[in-house]
């Protein structure tokens, strides 16, 4: 009998489906030396970044996992992992050129139509490698660079740059995944805007992991210049199967003096998925990171955004939802570090959780002395649609200094049975009125979604509702 690698899972069938793949564009699975050297061939790599990924892989092996924090992941066998999957394709500008699964799969998901309607630049990622890169005429021609990192890497304009930031706002050995994201990393973006250029029209990078038992690790750097304006929206997917699969990215972001990034994230990985993500901002004078994050997928998800506010008046939004459901365990939640005076933060996450799944939100401020005449605010709310379910808050507090206004507020509640009586009473069945009441729960963050990506959210939120009753 043929063994059954894919599961059905009715609450993802627009995501679930999946294209066959040649086991010659397979490396082999594990972690050591002559894999790591075999990617840097394949890549072309200059020798720091040879260097670079051996030296990470020294740490990774050396780095114990961090003991007693967040749910286990015992289920990830690392050894097991596909670290890098050969591309079918070299990178295109013109998507009539892209492979024809390849292609098929973002058209569902809706990238190109997205890129026409909405978007100044798209980068599309399939398994290892980008595979579709291409930025507006008068975007580009404004200095804008928004192009795959390996490119830029091997471009004599911006290969100083690299160097100079890849992997500083997150070094190796910050813990054990980010040293093992700087052995294997491939594929990922890089995004530079010049002083005083202001982005209105989105930048979008989409990753999708096809394969099984496989690895994505991508990495994201964007660089924004003094006094500039960038939104950068990341979406994540991929088909489910009965083997783990391993999502280790790394974003680094740079917010210059008086500009602002916006940093949006719609992440719906399968549920076999192990989401160990990382993601930090460093923020100069007067300078502004808003996240808005929203984590619907994932087996198990550890993913705590940090921003380091580096400048006078430097300011910190995060905005998230998180949908935990059956077999999900998502630890998330944000970290600030209040670096110099005036600095301000704020953070407003909503989390759901249903059917037995788990949701842990953890925030981490720390007031610097120096960061005299700060202000901080969190606030996070839990809704929990039956008793199976779970949901903790975890806050952290640092604060170094007396001449600081810091506040936290924590509800975890449980659906109205009232309101679900009104809604029922006008019509609606009790699926209906649950679905809508937990939409009006997370509207906050789709408000802050461009709508077509809002709808994309709402819609996750339906079909992960479906089912729920009984």
């Amino acid at each position: 009998m043929k063994e059954k690698t894919q599961v059905q899972d009715i609450n993802r069938e627009f995501y679930d489906f999946r294209y066959k793949e040649d086991d010659a564009d397979r490396f082999e699975a594990g972690i050591t030396p002559e894999i790591i050297r075999e990617i840097s061939e394949e890549k072309g790599d200059p020798q720091w970044m040879r260097e670079f990924r051996l030296k990470a892989l020294e740490i990774y092996h050396r780095t114990p996992m961090a003991a007693n924090w967040g749910p286990s992941i015992e289920g990830l066998d690392v050894d097991k992992i596909v670290t890098y999957i050969r591309s079918k394709t070299r990178m295109e500008q013109d998507w009539e050129k892209v492979p024809e699964d390849v292609k098929n799969t973002f058209e569902r998901l809706g990238i190109p139509q997205a890129e026409r309607e909405s978007l100044a630049g798209v980068g599309a990622q399939y398994d290892s490698e980008l595979v579709y890169h291409n930025l507006r005429q008068e975007v580009a021609q404004s200095g804008v660079v928004y192009t795959d990192l390996e490119s830029a890497m091997h471009d004599e304009r911006y290969a100083d740059m690299i160097r100079e930031h890849f992997m500083k706002l997150v070094p190796p050995t910050d813990h054990k995944f980010a040293a093992l994201h700087g052995a294997v990393w491939s594929g990922g973006s890089f995004v530079y805007v010049p002083k005083g250029v202001k982005l209105e029209i989105p930048l979008q990078s989409y990753f999708r992991l096809n394969a099984k038992g496989a690895g994505q690790f991508e990495h994201t750097l964007i660089i924004v210049e003094e006094d500039a304006y960038l939104h950068f929206i990341e979406g994540c997917s991929a088909p489910k199967y009965y083997e783990a699969s391993l999502h280790a990215g790394c974003v680094e972001l740079y917010v210059g003096k008086n500009s602002t990034l916006r940093y949006s994230t719609i992440e719906n990985w399968s549920k076999n998925m192990y989401n160990l993500n990382t993601k930090r901002a460093i923020v100069e004078e007067g300078g502004k990171i808003e996240w808005v994050s929203g984590s619907f997928g994932s087996h198990v998800s550890y993913l705590y955004p940090m921003s380091i506010l580096n400048g006078r008046g430097a300011r910190s939004e995060f905005t998230g939802i998180t949908f935990a459901g059956e077999g999900q365990n998502l630890d998330t939640g944000a970290k600030i570090v209040h670096n110099a005076p005036d600095t301000s933060s704020y953070m407003n996450t909503k989390s759901i959780c249903k059917s037995g799944g788990i949701s842990t939100f953890r925030s981490s401020i720390l007031v610097k002395e120096s960061a005299v005449g700060s202000k901080s605010s969190v606030s996070c709310e839990s809704l929990m649609l039956d008793s199976l379910s779970r949901s903790d808050t975890i806050p952290a507090m640092d604060v170094r200094t007396k001449q600081a206004d810091i506040g936290h507020e924590a509800k975890i509640g449980r659906i109205s049975d009232e309101a679900v009586f009104y809604l029922t009473s006008r019509g609606l069945s009790e699926e209906e009125a649950k679905a809508l009441i937990v939409g009006g729960f997370a509207d906050n963050v789709s408000k802050e979604l461009p709508m077509e990506y809002a709808m994309e959210m709402n819609n996750l939120i339906k079909l992960e509702m479906m089912g729920t009753i009984g």
